[in-house]
């Protein structure tokens, strides 16, 4: 059996050491578009701020694919050809597979904003990406950051952190509109004002020229216009599906999947940032541009290709982070859910909040701003959200009761049970 990954990312890989496992002798392919040698994509605005090196980017040694039994090609690939089973790439030969896993991963998207292009605009999202936005992380410099999601403020943070003067526009009426609920933003908006950023909500931008002097200027609805050294575009990412086209494959915002990763077209699987993959909470698929998705997915995708008939649980967000002082975090359903009941820790001191919201007297969903602390109350409540445990009693004891670790009420009453506080 010849299996082909396209993808050397978190899917991939994962993918790859879940086939091995199982399958120790078919040839493996893998087709990547970036650097043979894996890197980290969540270490890369820890690069920046200089708090890990270059070296430490690479999850991965150099011998990887040789020690794994698998070929690698550095390549793109153009156009899927289904009915022969083969795979056409821009500048090597046709590949042919038995079974192929789709772990494309996505791209950033850029705009339609007039003049967003050329020298001095970046993304922040691969590792050539960042090579070639360091040398512009200089003391003094001024960059703007469009868009306010985990990416665009991690790079925000990263050049505040440098000595840079940072802007951040965001179109919207707050920052991390998918990632925190109002309170929470509340509490980071004022810390990043509070470290010096000049954030500006309700804003579009109109255009962007070129200067004289090899600056940028933006231009905003409100007229606040300014001149900046260089961009950062941090405004979203869409799945890499183009070479899909024609196929018939099933696609909505991304490849959709079964619990198997299996997707509409026959031996073909995917999983990662391309991937729409079964919710833990049931309903319409879902796509979690999300590091641990990407590595959950890949071993189920993995198992499965060889022979293994596992099924995923589904995917569970959740975002952590640690910027301007203090730590935000979400997961699941943490904006307010109709019939849902709303637990907020009233004992935390200014500028630290915790809430949690339940459904008939289950967890499903938590977000929390402030100590880094408050992020271990997630952790705990993660399995209790994914294997819908109850918790029945007075809602003031839950966080006591998740400080005596939750997983071991978890793992003593078992699947369905209910933990009585």
């Amino acid at each position: 059996m010849q299996l082909v990954i396209i993808g050397n990312s978190a899917a991939g890989l994962s993918a790859l050491e879940a086939f091995r496992k199982r399958d120790r002798t078919s040839p493996v392919t893998v087709i990547t578009k970036e650097s043979t040698i894996p890197y980290s994509r969540v270490l890369l605005p820890y690069y920046l701020r200089g708090k890990t090196t270059f070296k430490n980017l690479f999850i991965r040694s150099e011998d990887y694919y040789s020690q794994m039994g698998a070929t690698c090609i550095t390549d793109a690939v153009v156009k899927l050809l289904s009915e022969k089973q083969t795979l056409i790439l821009e500048n090597s030969a046709p590949v042919s597979y038995d079974r192929l896993l789709i772990a494309t991963g996505s791209s950033p998207v850029k705009p339609p904003i007039p003049g967003l292009e050329g020298k001095g605009i970046h993304h922040l999202w691969t590792l050539a990406d960042v090579e070639n936005l360091m040398p512009c992380f200089k003391k003094g410099k001024s960059v703007v950051v469009l868009g306010s999601g985990f990416v665009s403020l991690q790079g925000a943070w990263a050049a505040l952190s440098r000595g840079l003067d940072v802007t951040v526009v965001e179109l919207l009426s707050r920052i991390m509109p998918n990632a925190l609920d109002d309170h929470g933003a509340q509490i980071l908006t004022a810390s990043m004002k509070q470290s010096g950023v000049d954030l500006r909500i309700n804003t579009r931008t109109l255009k962007v020229e070129q200067t004289h002097d090899g600056k940028l200027k933006l231009y905003f609805n409100n007229g606040h216009d300014l001149v900046s050294d260089f961009i950062i575009v941090g405004t979203g990412v869409r799945p890499n599906i183009d070479f899909l086209e024609g196929t018939g494959i099933e696609v909505d915002n991304g490849v959709v999947v079964n619990h198997h990763m299996k997707t509409t077209l026959p031996h073909v699987y995917a999983a990662g940032d391309v991937a729409q993959v079964p919710s833990t909470f049931g309903g319409p698929c879902v796509i979690h541009a999300l590091w641990p998705t990407a590595l959950e997915t890949g071993r189920i995708a993995g198992a499965c290709m060889a022979g293994e008939n596992i099924s995923y649980e589904g995917s569970l967000n959740m975002n952590v982070t640690q910027m301007f002082g203090i730590t935000v975090a979400s997961m699941g359903k943490f904006m307010d859910v109709e019939g849902a009941e709303t637990w907020t820790d009233k004992t935390l001191s200014h500028g630290q909040y915790l809430k949690i919201l339940m459904k008939d007297g289950v967890p499903v969903g938590a977000t929390c701003a402030g100590g880094s602390e408050l992020v271990s109350t997630l952790g705990l409540l993660r399995p209790l959200i994914r294997e819908k445990i109850s918790i029945q009693g007075d809602p003031a004891a839950l966080k006591k009761m998740l400080a005596q670790n939750m997983t071991r009420y978890h793992q003593a009453y078992g699947k369905g049970a209910s933990c009585a506080l």
